[in-house]
């Protein structure tokens, strides 16, 4: 269901009842690892899978410094320049 890069890829689904009454599959709530990160300031125009590119060579992790910051939107990260938020090195 997921790629195997994808921080849900371990996840287990569960059956949920939608507003209508129909049973779905959802995604059971996932516990976030501790993610020790380094201090990075954020500047104009940072972009989480350019930042995590250069860090881990894979632009994919961005979510790693989404779980580093305990963020359930990662974008809004870097949304404000002069916040200092923990990218993990690997």
């Amino acid at each position: 269901m997921f790629l195997k890069n994808s921080r849900y890829s371990t996840v287990p689904t569960v059956t949920a009842i939608d507003g209508q009454g129909r049973e779905v599959q959802a995604v059971s709530l996932r516990r976030l690892p501790t993610t020790p990160g380094e201090r990075t300031v954020v500047r104009d125009h940072d972009q989480l899978d350019v930042m995590s590119q250069r860090r881990t060579r894979d632009g994919t992790r961005f979510w790693h410094i989404a779980d580093a910051n305990s963020e359930l939107e990662a974008n809004t990260l870097v949304e404000t320049s002069g916040r200092a938020i923990d990218v993990p090195v690997k």
